[in-house]
């Protein structure tokens, strides 16, 4: 089920202020967040993000494209081996 329009897209505060933080100081480390549910919202864009799945962060880097999607959509939770081939 989808957000509710008049709340808005869920944004972590503490998130969006180290990402402004981040970009103010024109520095490239990646910011750390354990927040999958965030909302990549436009201000995020160029930004890295290390994003983590239970088990590693996964680097993320925003584009244009990302926009409204989940931060956790980007960092996959479970690694596909394979079908069971033919014997």
């Amino acid at each position: 089920m989808s957000r509710s329009v008049k709340k808005g897209p869920y944004v972590d505060e503490k998130l969006y202020a180290k990402a402004m933080a981040m970009r103010d100081s024109g520095r490239s480390t990646p910011v750390r967040t354990w927040s999958r549910a965030c909302t990549i919202v436009p201000e995020f864009v160029g930004i890295n993000f290390e994003v983590h799945n239970g088990r590693h962060f996964l680097k993320v880097f925003v584009t244009e494209d990302m926009v409204g999607h989940k931060l956790g959509e980007f960092s996959p939770t479970r690694t596909f081996k394979s079908h069971t081939g033919k014997k």
